[in-house]
């Protein structure tokens, strides 16, 4: 019996360490990815133009609360982007086919690596990228919000 109990001692003491082990190893990769995910850019108050992608919102955001507190409405020139303040008024040019249209930028996103902005259905049918989906676009910044009022953002030519 005594032999029993010390390889059943025995078997508890390595599964818990080999528990332990994997346990270990686990934690970093769980602790990194929300930190990484976490990362919020910084505003971006330069006033340059930036080049990337676009997307546009799909049906189930009709009437969700935007990071500025309004519902979406898809028939609106609304936009997302993570580092241009809210309330930006900015230019996005379709570099494919040259259609532009202004936005105003009330929402966060989109968090997606290599798309810089998301606009609304409406826009998306102006800029004519409903087809594609996602597309080469420069967005410029034309007025920048100043706590409450907006600072017009000279053309640079």
């Amino acid at each position: 019996m005594k032999k029993t109990n010390s390889y059943r001692n025995a078997l508890v003491l390595v599964l818990a360490c080999g528990f332990g082990a994997v346990a270990q190893a686990e934690a970093p990769a769980k602790s990194a990815t929300p930190a990484a995910t976490s990362k919020k850019p910084s505003l971006d108050r330069s006033g340059k133009a930036r080049k990337g992608k676009a997307s546009y919102y799909g049906k189930q955001f009709n009437g969700r609360k935007m990071a500025d507190g309004t519902p979406f409405d898809p028939e609106s020139n609304v936009a997302a982007s993570r580092t241009l303040p809210l309330g930006t008024k900015a230019q996005v040019t379709n570099l494919e086919n040259g259609k532009s249209e202004v936005v105003e930028i009330r929402d966060r996103g989109p968090y997606v690596d290599g798309r810089i902005v998301d606009v609304s259905p409406k826009v998306a049918d102006k800029l004519d990228m409903k087809e594609d989906g996602v597309v080469a676009v420069e967005v410029k910044p034309i007025e920048l919000p100043e706590g409450g009022s907006t600072a017009q953002i000279s053309s640079g030519r």
